[in-house]
């Protein structure tokens, strides 16, 4: 396959890097020193499931050079997914699919209402991944799996074509029949962990380990849930005691990506986690208190470190 990635950070550089290694046409649209770096000595991934450079790397800033592709996925953060929606344009043909690999619940209707439905894929990628410095991606612990669809649950061709990719490069991945309801598990848990990261500064370990930090992740996960079946997803009953079991699992120092962000003093995707649940139950008459309490405490920190906290 040909394949597109717009923002080549944790998961488009990780993921990429081994659709690459993989023998796939893979172009990366990226930046700054982070693309220097990659043309100049390739893209480095570092990881427990196995490390990998690709040299030479196709990366390039004009995704013109690119020409039409089979698959162009979006691999953002949530404030960027406009200019990736403009910088995919050169790479969309007649017959090329947009998946976006995002956080959040929005983009799968952004791209629709920029390119239809019909080129449409809904996407989630599970993984800790982050651009240690330019050229160079970490990943921390094991997990690092995509799920996709078509948004009729149909298994199509390109839905296929995506899925042996994935198998030819040894990526966890599965073919969806229902990517709206797994993109919204994703949205539940990530609320949560993003949330609980940010506002103690501390890994998933003590987070679940302690009886009142728990029960606070576990009513920030009930209320987005209840945010989605307001809005007609039928997400399972025991949906918050399936996550927290999940989050039992996981490496005790993992972190949620806008921890990562907040400390270095970076545009947090807060609007979209918390402050998107708030939003969206107030428009479908969800109380989100504990959504609105997490919003609210971290809003200062929403484009950046405010130019009066302490450093």
């Amino acid at each position: 396959m040909k394949i597109g990635i717009v923002g080549a950070g944790g998961v488009g550089g990780y993921f990429g890097a081994r659709l690459a290694a993989a023998g796939e046409e893979v172009w990366f649209i990226a930046r700054g020193a982070h693309l220097a770096a990659m043309r100049d000595n390739g893209l480095q991934v570092t990881s427990a499931n196995g490390d990998v450079l690709i040299k030479p790397c196709r990366a390039t800033d004009k995704p013109a050079e690119v020409g039409a592709a089979d698959m162009v996925m979006l691999a953002v953060k949530l404030w960027s997914t406009e200019q990736a929606l403009a910088d995919a344009k050169p790479m969309v043909g007649p017959n090329t699919a947009l998946v976006s690999f995002q956080n959040g619940v929005v983009a799968v209707d952004q791209i629709a209402q920029a390119y239809g439905r019909d080129r449409t894929l809904g996407g989630v990628a599970n993984i800790g991944a982050a651009i240690e410095k330019p050229g160079v991606i970490r990943h921390t612990g094991t997990m690092a799996g995509l799920t996709f669809g078509e948004l009729d649950g149909q298994i199509t061709p390109r839905v296929e074509a995506l899925a042996a990719a994935c198998t030819k490069a040894g990526i966890q991945h599965k073919a969806s029949d229902n990517i709206q309801k797994a993109i919204w598990e994703k949205y539940v848990f990530l609320v949560a962990a993003s949330a609980m990261t940010a506002l103690t500064r501390l890994p998933l370990g003590p987070i679940r380990d302690d009886p009142d930090t728990r029960a606070l992740t576990a009513q920030i996960m009930s209320e987005v849930a209840a945010v989605g079946r307001a809005k007609g997803v039928a997400l399972d009953a025991d949906l918050t005691e399936k996550l927290l079991t999940r989050m039992d699992g996981l490496p005790r120092e993992m972190v949620a990506s806008m921890l990562g962000d907040l400390e270095r003093g970076n545009r947090l995707e807060l609007p979209w986690l918390s402050g998107g649940v708030v939003k969206m139950g107030r428009e479908a008459g969800v109380a989100t208190p504990a959504n609105a309490f997490v919003y609210t405490a971290l809003k200062h920190y929403v484009d950046g470190r405010p130019a009066d906290a302490r450093t």
